[in-house]
């Protein structure tokens, strides 16, 4: 694992007298160290309850579905049960068929996406948007393109950036500078130790998924002013989520015309899939015209954009998901507060519980499935640093006061019978 938290090359095991590869002893001892480590993932078998979320079956270890409460859902608003959403993905669905049909150049663009990306630009301010299969290549793509369009780039990135940030800087093979998380002193450190004639491209996030903090949006961008640099931001935790119209933490805070990309996701708040880049026109048109991960890729199917594209607009109209989220999300953090549990507290709809090890984060994740029917996936390394694993629940204006009780009952229970340390 290397400084990025990314899988490095394992040296291979070499017998004297034999130049043979054991390939499968390769194999097995990275899935080894994985298990000793306590970082082994393990996918669970659900399925949701259409109409009814959060609820959902569970067909592991057990006879036979069981009915569970899903608390770890990026699904933030259950935008993806919602009745628009699924009638336009049937309507689309048995009006041109399944899939797309190629890359957006050859036979894979729709009216679907032109409409979508249409109002996507809308929802940011910008003059365009383009979309992704998914935020991870959206960040990926754009990155690694815009630094090798510009000579000499520099990228500024926030030391908590998500994995795809990091793919696609590290993909521009461009210098970089890691800036301390939010730390703006750090920032401008930085880039007025850089040449002023190098171009220069801060990337960052607004809402930081697993420390539920947020970035100063419109300091960076006074910074970027200063040092005559682009600006960055993914708001892929965000979009649907803050704002009037759902335009994220730059619509709320009035700072999205002063951003040179928005990047955000379809898959969380809007309740589907795929990613996307919202920009000046130019810009856009570069990344759609150089941009490998978008021109070699199948487009998203029509009836995935068609689905996306009742989402974005009823968002754009519709703030009581917003309201009940986020209601939703301070009854939890105090609930969980009054319990003496260790709830990492922020300003966002994200409750992340500390635990600070992997192998008992793991088993509290098992023990609220198999005992109390309750569904929450453990945060390791590499997503957060070693020593601060966590539970990551996020309320949803569905979640009730009932399944909240419920929840913090089992979490008392559990901490006190694995002897794990309460809140200070």
């Amino acid at each position: 694992m290397n400084s990025d938290g990314l899988v490095t090359h394992p040296v291979i095991p070499r017998s004297a007298g034999d130049a043979r590869v054991d390939y499968s002893r390769v194999f097995t001892q990275a899935i080894d160290r994985l298990h000793a480590e306590g970082r082994y993932r393990v996918f669970i078998d659900i399925l949701r309850n259409k109409g009814m979320f959060p609820n959902a079956r569970c067909f592991a270890g057990h006879n036979g579905p069981k009915p569970i409460t899903v608390w770890c859902s990026n699904d933030y608003l259950a935008m993806g049960q919602h009745p628009k959403v699924i009638a336009a993905m049937e309507e689309a669905l048995h009006d041109v068929g399944a899939g797309s049909g190629g890359t957006r150049n050859i036979g894979g663009n729709t009216h679907y996406h032109v409409d979508l990306e249409s109002e996507l630009a809308d929802l940011h301010g910008k003059e365009a948007a383009l979309l992704f299969t998914s935020g991870y290549v959206s960040n990926e793509a754009t990155l690694s393109t815009m630094a090798k369009i510009l000579p000499g780039c520099v990228i500024f990135s926030d030391e908590l950036n998500h994995a795809s940030m990091i793919a696609g800087i590290r993909n521009a093979g461009c210098e970089k500078r890691i800036f301390r998380h939010n730390d703006l002193a750090h920032l401008e450190e930085l880039l007025a130790a850089e040449d002023p004639s190098v171009p220069k491209l801060i990337a960052f996030e607004s809402v930081y998924s697993m420390e539920a903090d947020v970035a100063p949006i419109a300091a960076i961008c006074d910074l970027a002013d200063k040092y005559n640099a682009l600006t960055y931001l993914d708001e892929v935790h965000a979009v649907g989520m803050y704002g009037e119209r759902g335009g994220g933490i730059s619509e709320r805070d009035g700072v999205a015309h002063r951003l040179t990309i928005i990047e955000g996701t379809l898959g969380k708040a809007f309740g589907v899939m795929g990613g996307y880049i919202a920009a000046d026109r130019t810009i856009v048109d570069v990344i759609r015209s150089y941009a490998p991960g978008f021109i070699f890729t199948t487009s998203l199917s029509p009836v995935l954009v068609a689905g996306v594209l009742a989402s974005v607009r009823h968002l754009k109209a519709s703030s009581v998901e917003r309201e009940g989220q986020q209601a939703a999300a301070s009854m939890l953090k105090a609930m969980l507060s009054e319990a003496g549990l260790p709830v990492m507290l922020g300003e966002t709809h994200i409750v992340p519980v500390l635990v600070g090890d992997p192998v008992k984060a793991k088993a509290i994740s098992d023990i609220l499935l198999a005992e109390y029917g309750v569904y929450v996936q453990p945060i390791n390394y590499p997503t957060v640093p070693r020593g601060t694993e966590r539970l990551r629940f996020t309320p949803g204006p569905s979640h009730d006061e009932a399944m909240m009780r419920e929840l913090a009952g089992a979490l008392v229970e559990i901490w006190g019978r694995l002897d794990l340390r309460k809140a200070a």
